[in-house]
């Protein structure tokens, strides 16, 4: 499937949009959420954390789906492929990881909004939790920002182009350095580790 370049540059412009609009989101989301941990005042406190459960169903769960959509689209009907440049294939595993985390960690955040839309929230309630989001929100602007990155640099060679340069020393097939693998095997391995450990039960119980 090959994309006509009007319709190349309306997905790229709806990518770019999803994506920036998501990390804006989580930006937002971090704010609330240290709001929320640190404020003295109770109405402030509350507020966040209606603002945070509003926030994050109605606009970071669409953007992140739209973002991941619209990306893959793009990909599929452009020259750059899914399977063909290790920077489309990690930002599309650092996205996936990242929709997924959103949705387990949607269930908490639920939770505090439901709490804080009955009764004002105390200094020390839920606190396990209220910090947990702090750390979970800051972790997904990391990687949010990482993918950013990526997107701009497009680091690393073409899928194959490793082992092709071990069958033939001889030609001339230019390989990233020998930092930019270890970079590459860090960052699928910090996000599958972090996966494991949310979906096994870290992001699913109220702390």
């Amino acid at each position: 499937m090959t994309l006509t370049p009007p319709l190349r540059k309306l997905l790229l412009t709806a990518h770019i949009t999803f994506s920036v609009g998501w990390l804006g989101a989580v930006a937002v989301f971090l704010a609330l959420a240290v709001t929320g941990l640190t404020s003295h005042e109770t109405p402030l406190v509350r507020a966040a954390y209606l603002a945070m459960g509003l926030s994050g169903w109605y606009a970071i769960v669409p953007s992140s789906f739209a973002a991941l959509l619209t990306g893959v689209v793009q990909a599929l009907g452009t020259p750059w492929g899914l399977f063909k440049h290790y920077w489309v294939l990690v930002k599309l595993l650092l996205t996936v990881a990242a929709t997924l985390l959103l949705l387990v960690h949607m269930q908490p955040i639920s939770y505090l909004a439901a709490v804080a839309a009955k009764a004002d929230l105390t200094a020390t309630e839920l606190r396990g939790m209220r910090i947990q989001l702090v750390a979970d929100a800051a972790a997904a602007l990391g990687v949010l920002l990482a993918a950013t990155a990526i997107s701009v640099y497009k680091p690393w060679a073409r899928i194959g182009t490793w082992l092709q340069q071990r069958r033939e020393p001889a030609a001339a097939v230019p390989v990233p350095a020998s930092w930019g693998r270890y970079v590459l095997w860090g960052l699928l391995g910090l996000v599958l580790v972090f996966l494991i450990v949310h979906l096994l039960g870290g992001g699913l119980g109220h702390h």
